[in-house]
């Protein structure tokens, strides 16, 4: 491992470097290639960052801050026009070139085999041919999906949906407009672009933007510098913010207490923006209300009627390998899973998978049987 030249492209010293495998940093032999990543940000270095025996490094892609008060918030932020992208809602991922072998990294560094299978099918032979030091960030979506499984976008399967270039080595992405003109160069789905406005103008069509969105079942918005010279910012529909309470209470001792709060925060700063009347805010309220309540109580009710409070998923893999790789990659994420038996279609296998949640299985059978909170 060229750990000299890394530390050079990761601007720290060797000796820090070296240090920060004793704590941060993990090594990562399988599947290929062998790799460093950082857990955790360290150094000014992003979580998810690796690094390849080469030397080569391929940094963790930024965590986007949310916007609560949109219009104060674009104000402050941005220093004049800003563009407005479709934010999906799957999971992100990394694709580039090691040794002419193309893979797909998670946001927190692994090699993912499921995705870097995707990515092979999908993206165009040779992609990487004029340049093998890019990296493709972006979001892989659908129902196939095993990680956040969708079916509000236009695939049976799983897709992927650029939203961003960086290349090897390098901290800095390549803005809007050359991300889009790659797309349509290299025929690659990328995000929506909706738009780019004056920040002065922005709030009002953003809002006009996510309400459509939520009406569609969609995520949200990010709002970019054409040029990047800013961070991105985030902003969700309240649709999206009651899907992700709706998931997380039918698993509810399987996420965080900000997981919850800061949905529920947000509801409140979007009603005050936006002047809501008072049945706008009622039916808000409802809708906040019912992704609490229902899938809480269908987790308790199935649990006690003997039933294993599971996660269905299914991805579709041209090779039984995969499957199996893909099954120790969610082991060593601590993911519980029983894979079913394979079902042969045209192009490779149906596999069936059921996500085991097991803290909240073990609690509700607790409380169920009398323990106390």
């Amino acid at each position: 491992m060229n750990l000299e030249r890394a530390a050079k492209r990761l601007g720290i010293n060797l000796q820090r470097l070296q240090s920060l495998q004793e704590t941060i940093i993990k090594t990562s032999s399988w599947p290929e290639p062998r790799l460093l990543r950082f857990e955790k940000e360290a150094s000014g270095v992003e979580a998810g960052t690796v690094i390849f025996e080469s030397g080569e490094v391929v940094f963790g892609y930024p965590k986007i801050r949310r916007a609560m008060m949109l219009a104060p918030a674009l104000e402050k932020h941005f220093p004049d026009t800003l563009a407005v992208e479709e934010k999906m809602n799957g999971h992100n991922v990394r694709i580039t070139s090691v040794d002419g072998e193309v893979i797909a990294l998670t946001r927190g560094g692994f090699v993912c085999p499921y995705s870097s299978e995707v990515a092979r099918k999908i993206l165009p032979e040779g992609i990487f041919d004029a340049d093998p030091d890019l990296v493709l960030c972006g979001e892989m979506v659908g129902p196939e999906n095993p990680y956040v499984p969708k079916s509000i976008y236009p695939t049976d399967t799983i897709d992927f949906y650029l939203f961003d270039l960086a290349c090897k080595n390098s901290k800095k992405t390549l803005g809007v407009h050359k991300t889009h003109q790659f797309a349509d160069e290299h025929r690659v789905k990328s995000t929506a672009l909706l738009g780019e406005f004056h920040k002065d103008r922005a709030a009002e069509k953003i809002k006009r933007t996510i309400k459509q969105l939520g009406r569609r079942g969609r995520e949200g918005v990010v709002i970019k510098d054409p040029e990047n010279k800013v961070p991105a910012l985030k902003y969700t529909s309240s649709e999206a913010n009651c899907n992700d309470l709706a998931f997380a209470f039918r698993y509810y001792n399987d996420y965080a207490l900000d997981f919850f709060i800061s949905r529920a925060v947000r509801e409140g700063f979007q009603s005050v923006e936006w002047l809501e009347t008072p049945d706008e805010r009622k039916a808000r309220a409802l809708r906040l209300g019912e992704s609490i309540l229902m899938p809480l109580v269908e987790t308790i009710e199935k649990k006690q009627a003997g039933e294993n409070i599971v996660q269905k998923v299914q991805i579709r893999v041209r090779s039984l390998q995969t499957a199996r790789e893909f099954e120790f990659h969610l082991r060593r994420s601590g993911i519980r899973a029983i894979f079913g038996s394979p079902e042969p279609i045209d192009d490779g296998y149906l596999i069936r998978i059921s996500k085991l949640i097991m803290s909240t299985n073990d609690k509700t059978q607790a409380l169920l049987e009398g323990e106390m909170w």
